[in-house]
């Protein structure tokens, strides 16, 4: 059974390889642009039990009506459309503005340049940014290029863990300690079948959904 879900989701990879890699690229040159990784970001806070369309939807009106950076927390509320939990979002999305905005501008990719690891960034980013997990954080990472050796367990990835039998139950949480030990699993998967991490995920994500996405 797990052979034949291996050959499906290498099927998958073959038929999808040529978008999948386009969009990993796109996701690297997002870090060439301040205003790039603060709208991935906010995107990673919006997704939390949101579908992650209507979330990036949300992302782009507010970038094209200049309150992704400049509203205030009522005017974005007012905007995350079919966003669920907007009070608490809008709030944190204010909340993370006010540490990467300096003298009026954003200042993320200098803070990023300190850590030497993605990991040691993804540490930072859930201990000091309000609506971040692991999940959302290590998304947030591939969605500017850093997602190498990083998993996103989100209910997809879980979902397919499971039915390959490389977890042998979706936890209710995520602690720490169980995100890093599936992440390593997912790791290792990766690994042995050939597909690199952040495409693996793209290629579950288009197993589950039809699409490649963010």
């Amino acid at each position: 059974m797990e052979n034949k879900k291996i050959e499906e989701i290498k099927k998958i990879y073959k038929e999808k390889i040529k978008d999948i890699k386009e969009r990993i690229e796109e996701f690297k040159k997002n870090l060439k642009k301040e205003e790039n990784i603060f709208s991935e970001l906010c995107f990673c806070i919006l997704t939390p039990q949101s579908k992650a369309k209507n979330c990036w939807e949300s992302v782009e009106f507010l970038k094209k009506e200049n309150l992704l950076f400049y509203g205030n927390e009522k005017e974005i509320k007012a905007n995350l459309k079919n966003v669920r939990f907007k009070n608490k979002k809008a709030r944190y999305i204010i909340e993370a503005r006010k540490i990467f905005f300096k003298n009026g501008k954003l200042s993320m990719k200098n803070l990023i340049k300190k850590f030497e690891n993605p990991f040691d960034l993804r540490e930072f980013l859930v201990r000091n940014i309000k609506g971040l997990g692991y999940k959302e954080a290590s998304h947030f990472l591939r969605n500017i290029g850093l997602g190498k050796n990083i998993a996103i367990l989100d209910r997809h990835i879980l979902k397919n863990l499971k039915e390959l039998k490389i977890i042998k139950e979706i936890p209710e949480s995520l602690t720490k300690r169980k995100y890093i030990e599936i992440e390593k699993k997912f790791i290792k998967f990766s690994e042995k079948i050939g597909i690199l991490p952040e495409e693996l995920d793209l290629v579950l994500w288009a197993k589950e959904t039809g699409t490649i996405f963010k």
